[in-house]
């Protein structure tokens, strides 16, 4: 159910698209979002640090879109921004994996989910990596997508693409550390 909740304004924005356009789309992920974390604020939920940081950069780069199509930024093309939002959210997580370790002395990963698993440290470090490798590729491949292929191609990529892609990731670090959990239980 979690997940879903994630999705959200991703498949609002899909939806919207089919329907009004890339701008209608944008402006509706862009409420969607406030309404998700408005929704866990007024039930006293935690709103987790990556729900902020999504907050953040879609109200920054789906502002700059809309803004963009009304006023003109530079001659710049509007969608771009929203074209360069799922990136920029990548690119942050990736550099919040790649540097908390070094900075802060914190594995991320370990922080999300180790009252879950209980790992040693080097595959906590493995996991990270991982991670931030992961989310770095993820947002080249976006760009790639959303600048080499027509608007209706990017938008289905950035719901079904960059969807199945984190499925599948998951599905192999499932796997990956069911191995290692399964070798520790055997020892």
């Amino acid at each position: 159910m979690r997940f879903l909740f994630d999705l959200f304004p991703v498949i609002l924005f899909f939806v919207a698209y089919q329907w009004a356009g890339i701008y209608w789309a944008t402006a509706t992920a862009m409420v969607a979002s406030v309404v998700q974390i408005g929704g866990l604020l007024v039930t006293k939920r935690r709103v987790e640090p990556a729900a902020w940081i999504s907050l953040g950069v879609i109200t920054v780069f789906g502002g700059l879109t809309l803004w963009a199509k009304e006023h003109g930024i530079l001659g710049i093309e509007p969608t771009v921004f929203i074209r360069w939002k799922p990136t920029v959210l990548y690119w942050i997580f990736a550099g919040i994996l790649f540097l908390a370790p070094a900075l802060f002395d914190r594995n991320p990963m370990r922080a999300l989910m180790g009252k879950e698993l209980h790992l040693p440290d080097t595959l906590w470090g493995q996991l990270n990596l991982a991670w931030a490798l992961f989310f770095s590729a993820l947002g080249v491949l976006n760009l790639y997508v959303a600048f080499n292929y027509p608007e209706s191609v990017w938008v289905q990529f950035k719901l079904f693409g960059l969807l199945g892609l984190m499925v599948i990731f998951v599905v192999a670090q499932g796997l990956v550390l069911a191995k290692h959990l399964e070798k520790k239980e055997d020892e």
